[in-house]
């Protein structure tokens, strides 16, 4: 990775979400300005929370910071594209510009660089975690489902007690504050998987695919690189799209694969001794120039 990528990946989304309350703050207010009064207070103040908890994630770079930062940045666009609904005619200007300005961060903190940073800002010592890219699977519909239910529960309870619909309003917060917890929680799995270069070897570590961490001390790396067609390697991109990269080991090693969710083996878990396995980091480049930087044999 190349220093402007990398201060790309530090400093680009603390940049841009600092300019929202002067590029977005005028549409929101244009779009609360009809409301009632409770919702206005109730609203504002959880915009300006939001965005000071996103500007700390931003600032201080950490596997949670990095869900924080993907949570909330697409729902800064979200926000960005309800005032520009709601908002009364002749006001196009302020809601364009924060239309843009909350595209551009949540373009800016999904990117790679934001999440290679994010994630090695949490590492030990001489490590370097490569995130590894989701299923592909979760990608059709979990991914932004759970997104939904995380923004729509954390958002749903207060407004609607704003409203002074305190029934609906406190069963939506118990409920809807519920649902958000256990969201996120299921997108931090997200970021917490890697494939971690240390001292010692190399890392696998991916709740989705095993039940333990891998570890590969480096005596026993045969080779990291492109996964041919015709692979045989054991699977651990839990069907991440794009090109995977095949570890191959000179002596086999055990795992525990993560347990079947569905099927008639759900819940079972048995060991497996593998001599090859496939991960797929986010940017298989990076990782093979860090496994080069390390002195691993790169085919």
């Amino acid at each position: 990775m190349t220093p402007p990528t990398q201060l790309f990946g530090r400093w680009a989304t603390a940049a841009i979400w600092l300019t929202l309350p002067f590029t977005a703050g005028t549409a929101f207010g244009d779009a609360l300005d009809p409301r009632s009064r409770g919702v206005q207070v109730v609203a504002t103040v959880a915009l300006w929370v939001l965005w000071l908890a996103g500007l700390v994630a931003a600032l201080v770079p950490s596997t949670v910071s990095l869900t924080v930062a993907r949570t909330l940045a697409p729902a800064s666009l979200a926000a960005a594209a309800w005032a520009a609904v709601v908002v009364p005619d002749g006001a196009d200007a302020p809601e364009a510009v924060a239309l843009g300005a909350t595209a551009l961060v949540a373009v800016v903190a999904l990117s790679a660089p934001v999440g290679d940073r994010f994630v090695n800002g949490s590492s030990y010592g001489d490590e370097r975690r490569m995130p590894l890219r989701p299923p592909g699977a979760l990608l059709l519909g979990p991914i932004e489902v759970t997104w939904l239910v995380v923004v729509a529960g954390a958002t749903a309870g207060p407004l609607l007690l704003a409203t002074r619909q305190w029934v609906l309003g406190a069963v939506a917060l118990v409920v809807g504050w519920a649902l958000a917890l256990g969201g996120v929680r299921l997108l931090h799995r997200l970021s917490q998987r890697w494939l971690v270069f240390v001292p010692a070897g190399v890392v696998v570590v991916d709740r989705l695919a095993l039940t333990d961490a891998l570890l590969v001390v480096r005596q026993r790396v045969d080779s990291l690189g492109p996964a041919p067609a015709d692979t045989t390697a054991t699977d651990l991109t839990v069907g991440a799209l794009g090109l995977a990269l095949e570890l191959r080991l000179t002596e086999p090693e055990t795992i525990i694969p993560a347990p079947r969710r569905t099927g008639a083996d759900r819940g079972a878990a048995q060991p497996v001794e593998v001599r090859a396995v496939l991960v797929a980091p986010s940017r298989p480049g990076w990782a093979l120039e860090e496994a080069r930087r390390r002195r691993l044999l790169v085919s």
